[in-house]
């Protein structure tokens, strides 16, 4: 009888070890991939640079590479802390809330310090200013280029200082986009300031719909005509 239960434990003792170097082996798994992507992502924002210098390449991928991990590691901390809030929360859901936005504003707070010390590490890697915009618009899909260029074709008589403005308020959702944790949310920063925008556009007397409409019939006309000829 005792060697059946010693049996019997032995066995789950091996199987409970067993689910555990798997479950281990492919939480490193997920990291290694995880690393591994966010390297090739760093590499193709580097490579559009033309770095003439290898070793500088390779330096700066190493920086665009470890803040992707750093960002990476606070958000998965902080989805790890709301989960056990919200695996304790009982009746008082008030209090679980208080929480929670608790943990926001520390991930708030951690980003906001992290962003500075990377464009520093950015420059000490031998960036440029320019150089360092074109790695904020690689983090952030070009949106930036993309928007500011859709304004000026959409409505050509922009003055001066409107151009001025939607370029500052552009740079300044490009800023909170390159730290934002998923591309939805990146493209979320820049539709909550294209908001802003329309919204200083629109106080300035333009139909920013009417605008629009245009803008569209402008471009289908012109792809009439490219078939044509």
């Amino acid at each position: 009888m005792k060697r059946l239960v010693y049996c019997l434990f032995a066995a789950l003792l091996f199987q409970s070890v067993s689910v555990w170097a798997q479950d281990n082996a492919s939480a490193v798994e997920k990291e290694m991939a995880y690393r591994k992507t966010v390297y090739a992502r760093a590499a193709k924002i580097v490579k559009g640079l033309n770095l003439p210098d290898s070793t500088q390449a390779n330096k700066v991928t190493d920086v665009v590479t470890k803040q992707y991990q750093d960002l990476n590691d606070i958000y998965v901390l902080r989805d790890n802390k709301k989960s056990v809030i919200k695996s304790e929360v009982n009746a008082d859901k008030e209090a679980a809330n208080a929480k929670i936005k608790a943990v926001d504003e520390e991930v708030t707070a951690k980003v906001d310090k992290l962003h500075p010390q990377y464009l520093k590490r950015l420059a000490k890697a031998g960036l440029t200013p320019a150089q360092i915009d074109q790695v904020k618009d690689g983090m952030t899909y070009n949106v930036l280029n993309v928007t500011y260029t859709a304004y000026q074709a959409m409505l050509p008589n922009l003055t001066e200082a409107q151009k001025t403005q939607i370029m500052a308020w552009l740079v300044e959702a490009r800023e909170h986009s390159m730290d934002a944790e998923s591309s939805e949310k990146k493209h979320a920063w820049f539709g909550k300031y294209k908001g802003r925008i329309n919204n200083y556009l629109s106080q300035a007397g333009i139909d920013m719909k009417k605008e629009e409409a245009a803008w569209m019939a402008r471009i289908k006309d012109e792809k009439n005509a490219k078939q044509q000829n």
